[in-house]
């Protein structure tokens, strides 16, 4: 990339916020010895902490007893200060998707999914308050960037869903959460630093971590190329998921405006270099809209693009059922032209797949629980 494409103002937050309190998950396993240490602590203490807070999966410092009392309270605040507070908890599916809207330290408001399936529990994550993508088919998008989350901040929305689902607080029994995708609010290459600490948080092996595979983890992207770039160098095997939305420049400019700055081309060709260099396949993310990006020339179009690239069948796509929010000119498409769009990819090899519409009930899309908050 020439040094005239730099990443676009709107990536950054705003100046002069308060940080978050450093949190136990935000530091590597050897951080955290140092900051015990540096405490007039022994350095174990800091690996029980994270055997607690990641294997158990305790949040009352009641149940911390291989902790001297008297250093217990010191221990808690220096390394497990609370990071949150759920405000509403919003059920659908009998129980089995749970939408929490999250206040931070600061007042702002997040939002995060889980998701159990018979095979599989899945966690949405957010990882910023608020976007500055402005895609305006999006709630989040229309509110604004407010801040970036930090990584234990990240971390904690997944603690908070395994704790549920330990609990047994989720019908099906205790289970444990076995997939994360970053596709709450926010756009997760846009605070890289915090995502890639919190991924390697969710990965590390227990206790250091919550010790979940790679494999299981997905990072969505509008399309940030230099950091789609940075992603496929980390050594981290998790799936690549782009935001397309659309297959020309002309209407993606108008969906997804980072699309001035990387065209639909380079946004692409930013995707397949991750699949060839990491071997995992990408998921082409498209929000199906009505009269908009749905027609079936449309589909032939998006085929030519992702085809470009033949190899070992790199890409899949996965079509959204928009779930519009209140007012918004933007509706979900017809079934028999999303069936007529997934009959023209298939036909030219391309796997395709639709997303299952979960939580539509419970203001499912990012954003929107808490722009009715707000």
């Amino acid at each position: 990339m020439s040094e005239s494409k730099a990443l676009p103002l709107v990536l950054d937050e705003p100046r002069g916020r308060r940080k978050p309190p450093r949190h136990l998950a935000d530091l590597a396993p050897e951080e955290r010895k140092v900051l015990a240490t540096g405490l007039g602590l022994p350095g174990f203490r800091a690996r029980q902490l994270s055997t607690h807070y990641f294997a158990r999966l305790v949040d009352d410092p009641a149940e911390m007893t291989d902790l001297p009392a008297d250093q217990r309270e010191q221990l808690v605040a220096e390394l497990l200060p609370p990071l949150m507070t759920p405000l509403r908890t919003l059920e659908a599916d009998r129980g089995t998707t749970r939408k929490t809207l999250w206040k931070l330290f600061d007042g702002a408001l997040v939002e995060s999914v889980l998701m159990r399936y018979p095979d599989r529990a899945t966690m949405c994550v957010s990882s910023q308050a608020g976007c500055g993508m402005a895609c305006p088919f999006c709630a989040t998008g229309q509110g604004g960037l407010q801040r970036n989350m930090s990584t234990a901040e990240i971390v904690e929305q997944v603690v908070a869903g395994a704790r549920a689902l330990a609990r047994g607080e989720v019908p099906g029994g205790p289970g444990r959460v076995s997939n994360v995708v970053f596709m709450g609010m926010g756009e997760p290459m846009a605070n890289y630093k915090a995502v890639i600490g919190a991924v390697r948080r969710l990965t590390d092996p227990t206790p250091d971590g919550l010790g979940m595979s790679a494999r299981g983890i997905t990072v969505s992207t509008v399309g940030l190329v230099p950091r789609m770039r940075q992603l496929a160098e980390e050594g981290i095997p998790v799936t690549l998921a782009l935001s397309l939305h659309a297959p020309d420049d002309e209407l993606r400019n108008e969906l997804v405006p980072i699309n001035t700055r990387f065209s639909v081309a380079e946004t692409v060709e930013a995707a397949w270099h991750y699949a060839s260099t990491t071997k995992r396949r990408v998921s082409i993310e498209y929000a199906m809209m009505r009269g908009i990006n749905d027609q079936a020339w449309r589909a032939d179009l998006l085929a030519d693009v992702l085809t470009t690239y033949d190899e070992w069948g790199w890409v899949h796509v996965n079509l959204i059922p928009l779930n519009p929010t209140p007012g918004s000119r933007w509706t979900a498409s017809d079934p028999a032209d999303e069936r007529e769009f997934v009959r023209r990819l298939e036909a030219r090899g391309i796997p395709t797949t639709v997303r299952d519409t979960r939580g539509r009930e419970i203001d499912g899309a990012c954003g929107q629980l808490a722009a009715v908050e707000s």
